[in-house]
C-alpha cells in the first residue's frame, strides 16, 4: 500500500525536472515544424499526436528512460513528421498517407453505400444538420464526413444557389 502513495524526493525532483526539459522540447520542435504537428487533418497526424503524448509520459514516469532519450524519440517522431508533410506532395504517398472525405449526402440524397463506409449513421447525419441550423432539406446541398472525422454541413437558403465545386474536388462521391 505504501508503494501507491509514496515516493522519495529525488524521484519527484527528477520528474519535475524532466518535465521541464520534455516541455521544452516539445515547444522547440513544434516552433521549428510548426502547427501542423499537433493539427487533426489526417490519420498520421493523429498518429503523431499519440506519439507524442506517449513519449512524454515515458520519459516523465518512467526511470528507465532518460531526458536525453525522451527527447531524441521526440526528434525522431518530428523529422518523420517533416518528411511525410514533404513527402505528401507527391500523390502516391499521400494516398497512403491522408483519408479522403467522402460525401455522405448529395442535396436531398443520403448516400447509404458512403454511410456505411464511413460507419455513420442517419441519426448521426440529422444531428449534424441540425446543428448546422438546417430546417428544410432542401436546403443542404452536401454533407460530407472529413479526413478528421468530423462531419461538414454546406447549405444555403437560397434554393437554387449551387455549391462550387472547387469545395468538393477531393472528395469522393
Amino acid at each position: 500500500m505504501d508503494k501507491w502513495f509514496g515516493s522519495s524526493w529525488e524521484s519527484l525532483a527528477a520528474i519535475c525536472i524532466t518535465g521541464i526539459g520534455i516541455y521544452a522540447a516539445v515547444i522547440i520542435f513544434t516552433r521549428i515544424t510548426g502547427k501542423r504537428s499537433f493539427s487533426k487533418m489526417s490519420s498520421f497526424d493523429f498518429a503523431m499526436t499519440v506519439a507524442v503524448g506517449s513519449i512524454i509520459a515515458s520519459t516523465l514516469l518512467t526511470a528507465s528512460v532518460t531526458l536525453i532519450q525522451g527527447i531524441v524519440g521526440l526528434g525522431v517522431i518530428y523529422m518523420l513528421q517533416i518528411s511525410i508533410a514533404f513527402l505528401r506532395r507527391f500523390k502516391i504517398i499521400s494516398d497512403h498517407v491522408d483519408n479522403s472525405p467522402l460525401l455522405l449526402m448529395d442535396r436531398t440524397e443520403i448516400l447509404r453505400d458512403n454511410l456505411k463506409k464511413a460507419r455513420v449513421t442517419e441519426g448521426d447525419v440529422r444531428s449534424k444538420l441540425r446543428e448546422a441550423n438546417v430546417l428544410n432539406l432542401s436546403q443542404v446541398r452536401a454533407v460530407i464526413f472529413e479526413t478528421t472525422g468530423d462531419i461538414s454541413v454546406l447549405h444555403s437558403n437560397d434554393e437554387n444557389e449551387e455549391l462550387e465545386e472547387w469545395l468538393i474536388k477531393d472528395v469522393k462521391r
